[in-house]
């Protein structure tokens, strides 16, 4: 190899390799002529279900606070799952709703690994969360007369702060992988927010390494707890088609039913979008299934444990007539 340096943007020199300091987000309307109607109506649209999002999951967190019949294990997570919701959103849809409006969308190269960072990080939480949830559901069901005496409230810290933990750690170490390599093919993010693969595909160096390592952080972070999950299920239903009563087998089966569906809908999705090779992403489609996971999943969620479920319904409705009570004395 000869010190000459080639022409083309794959081949520019090491300090201008290094020298970006900002990216551009291209989200969604990339069309001239679209771009201000488009813009008006996708930003409507999305303030709209963030703030739908928003008040479901608080409206969870404060339930689950303010009832004393909700003070267990299970609504004990459920609380910290929607504050971990409420974070996860608010570090991708504000900027999102903000470069509809602008006529800038650029992000610095700080703030770009500070949102992936935080994204991961809080994606990776949840996933560890989901899993832990699905064991407090299994020793529920299967191991019901051992349940207060196992899920005690310092295990219970001790599990919440481990997937904590573990999704913000693994984060540090993948966010930083991808942060040290060159990016010199354009400053253009084909993207609305600071995501894994978009990133990674502008840059120029050999990325071989760097994405076996994605791979196996998102392995830890999304197969192991979904396998977790999948086994933790696989001796619920076992159980549960042994309970002779075909009410009691609805009952055990109601109390996993929103987990379940929840635990399916974040894992498709982020599987989806992270556990392939490079040469595999469609970045416009990937953009579809993230707008997915990041604005329409998260909304589903309070209602999807609110609607099948009698005993947050019930808290929903006894906060609201104190509330109610207390306004009018």
């Amino acid at each position: 190899m000869t010190d000459t340096p080639k022409s083309g943007p794959d081949s520019m020199e090491a300090p201008n390799r290094t020298a970006v300091t900002a990216f551009v987000l291209l989200g969604f309307t990339e069309h001239p002529k679209l771009r201000p109607l488009l813009a008006i109506l996708f930003f409507a649209l999305f303030l709209l279900m963030h703030l739908v999002t928003l008040s479901g999951h608080l409206a969870i967190v404060v339930v689950t606070l303010a009832d004393p019949a909700l003070d267990t294990p299970m609504y004990f997570f459920l609380r910290n799952l929607s504050s971990i919701e409420i974070c996860y959103t608010l570090v991708i849809v504000p900027k999102m709703l903000a470069n509809f409006l602008a006529m800038s969308r650029l992000i610095s190269l700080t703030e770009c690994a500070a949102q992936m960072y935080f994204f991961i990080s809080l994606g990776g939480a949840e996933c560890f969360l989901l899993a832990v949830m699905s064991y407090d559901r299994y020793v529920a069901i299967c191991n019901p007369l051992r349940y207060t005496l196992i899920m005690n409230r310092p295990f219970c810290l001790q599990l919440l702060a481990a997937a904590c933990a573990s999704g913000f750690a693994l984060s540090l170490g993948l966010t930083a992988l991808i942060f040290r390599l060159p990016f010199c093919r354009s400053h253009e993010i084909n993207h609305f927010f600071c995501d894994i693969p978009p990133v990674l595909y502008l840059a120029c160096s050999d990325t071989r390494t760097d994405e076996v390592a994605v791979f196996l952080v998102c392995t830890s972070i999304l197969l192991v707890p979904f396998l977790l999950i999948l086994a933790s299920y696989a001796l619920i239903t076992n159980t549960i088609l042994r309970i002779r009563s075909a009410q009691g087998r609805r009952k055990a089966f109601s109390t996993c039913a929103a987990h379940l569906v929840v635990a399916v809908l974040h894992y498709g999705c982020a599987i989806f979008i992270y556990i392939r090779p490079k040469a595999s992403y469609d970045l416009e489609k990937d953009k579809v299934v993230s707008l997915i996971y990041t604005n329409v999943t998260p909304m589903l969620y309070p209602m999807i444990y609110s609607l099948r479920n009698k005993e947050v319904k019930g808290a929903l409705g006894r906060l609201w007539v104190r509330t109610v009570a207390s306004g009018r004395s």
